[in-house]
């Protein structure tokens, strides 16, 4: 890592067929941190987030340059392993995407697919992941039930204990509670602020009050151009472009 940065982007461009959908972004992500980027819809968050884990390479016809280093990694290097990379980050999406099996399949699915056999290692892994969602003691008995059955708050909570499973160094999420009710987003803001004494989670969000309430570092970005960066703190109270100032005052959107 350099000067406590986890994810270095460097001159960053990304097309999708003739659109530029982010122009020359470089930025630190720091590191065991709660990094928010915020911008009106349209504007590259995403586009941004899925650059960490590569999986804009799914987009049909995306080309991109510039570097994106994970400890030091540039993971747009040819000789890289994307499975790696993408090992290092858990995601969290929009919606809740269990995997149609039970909820212990679900949080032992990665563990399994890394070689981990022995059903009690997997029992005490479900549980540790669990508990670290804030959902072991409301499964715990019915740990072998679909996970389709549990409400939707329940299955994003499923869903990224499930994604810390696989022992990732960074969290994204993709405006993860977008779908959820207010209690159940209050419960997932308060996970991420327990991680975050563990991992580096970088989170897309258009709720401004809810990018107070978590950030640590800000990234403002708008029609793919990053505005401004830096802690929270000054981005919010004391923006140094005005362009920063309209959009939290919610003059432009």
């Amino acid at each position: 890592m350099t000067g406590g940065a986890q994810i270095c982007v460097r001159n960053l461009n990304v097309h999708y067929g003739h659109d530029r959908a982010l122009k020359d972004i470089s930025v630190d992500i720091p590191a065991r941190k709660i990094t928010v980027i915020i911008g009106p819809s349209g504007c590259g968050k995403t586009t941004l987030l899925k650059s960490f884990n590569r999986l804009i390479d799914l987009v049909e016809g995306v080309r991109f340059s510039g570097e994106v280093l994970v400890d030091g990694e540039n993971i747009f290097d040819p000789e890289v392993e994307i499975t790696a990379i993408r090992k290092k980050m858990g995601l969290l999406s929009q919606k809740p995407y269990p995997l149609p099996m039970s909820v212990f399949d679900n949080v032992a699915y990665g563990p399994r697919i890394h070689g981990v056999r022995d059903r009690r290692r997997l029992a005490k892994l479900v549980e540790h992941h669990l508990r670290q969602a804030g959902l072991w003691e409301e499964v715990k008995d019915r740990l072998h039930l679909p996970a389709s059955r549990l409400s939707v708050g329940q299955q994003q909570r499923l869903c990224l204990a499930r994604g810390l499973a696989v022992e990732p160094e960074i969290i994204l999420g993709d405006e993860p509670t977008s779908a959820l009710d207010p209690k159940s987003s209050q419960r997932i803001e308060g996970i991420f602020l327990e991680l975050k004494q563990n991992y580096t989670i970088v989170l897309v969000t258009h709720i401004l009050r809810q990018a107070r309430r978590l950030a640590d570092y800000v990234i403002f970005l708008y029609m793919g151009e990053l505005i401004e960066h830096g802690p929270a703190k000054q981005v919010f109270n004391n923006p140094r472009e005005a362009m920063t100032r309209e959009y939290i005052q919610g003059v432009i959107s």
